[in-house]
């Protein structure tokens, strides 16, 4: 790991530090100590190979930038309108690895633990870092350049570390207007009927309401995925789906759901 991935890594450890003692003192049992373990094994291997994901999307974007008909200006009006298109992008994405099985299989990791606490937002698959440039990189042809798309997507992830908590309750008027909250994110990451695919924003929850997949936080939160859980290895947690799926036995978590609640 880097110098900067360092200083990152200290930067979040110092937020878990505070939200782990605000779950002591509060009595919420927001942490497992299996459970954040294994979502620190799996961030260890997403630092491992980032040098290869960064270098492949980096070069997977190379290749539609000289498809470009225009170029936007490097100037901070036109990063903020690449953020939104990238933060547009991430919606779409996420999305769609929700409602696409074989996408499911790689992204139902980040929601498989029934615990939600900052840990669970380094709980990224790692095939996903080799799969998502080829969904992002039609953008270019927008006219953004690959290194300000590539910056802009971190921003927006860096902004999604924050929402993966209990700590912070519902924000009042400010919900549901433009930015993503953790009671918004906590929805997403809700097992019940009504919050199973919804709030699939990024940094932004506006895209949500545009198209309609706004869900407030009405009901306490079920974490998880209903009716699955592979337990604290992190290997079975990031491969257990796509061996299921190569078995034929592989469903949506909305189809289990409308099972479960027949």
């Amino acid at each position: 790991m880097d110098g900067i991935g360092l200083r990152l890594l200290a930067f979040f450890l110092i937020f878990v530090v505070a939200e782990a003692a605000w779950s002591t003192i509060t009595r919420r049992r927001v942490y497992n100590v299996r459970d954040s373990l294994s979502n620190f094994s799996m961030s260890v291997g997403n630092n491992l190979i980032r040098p290869f994901s960064l270098a492949w999307k980096y070069m997977v974007f190379s290749w539609i930038e000289p498809l470009q008909f225009h170029t936007l200006p490097f100037t901070p009006w036109a990063f903020l309108l690449t953020f939104l298109i990238a933060d547009c992008a991430y919606y779409w994405y996420h999305r769609i690895t929700h409602e696409v099985s074989i996408l499911w299989t790689i992204h139902h990791v980040h929601h498989s633990s029934p615990w939600m606490n900052l840990t669970t937002a380094v709980r990224l698959n790692w095939v996903a870092n080799f799969v998502s440039p080829l969904f992002f990189a039609p953008f270019i042809l927008l006219g953004v350049s690959p290194e300000w798309m590539t910056a802009a997507l971190a921003l927006g992830l860096f902004y999604q570390f924050f929402l993966h908590t209990d700590a912070v309750p519902r924000l009042g008027w400010l919900e549901g207007k433009l930015f993503n909250t953790p009671s918004a994110h906590r929805v997403h990451h809700g097992s019940n009927s009504i919050y199973i695919d919804r709030n699939f924003g990024g940094a932004l929850i506006v895209w949500d309401r545009l198209f309609g997949t706004y869900q407030a936080e009405v009901e306490h939160v079920r974490y998880g995925v209903a009716g699955e859980f592979f337990g604290h290895n992190p290997v079975a947690a990031q491969f257990a789906p796509v061996w299921r799926l190569l078995q034929g036995n592989w469903r949506r978590e909305k189809d289990i759901d409308a099972e479960r609640t027949r």
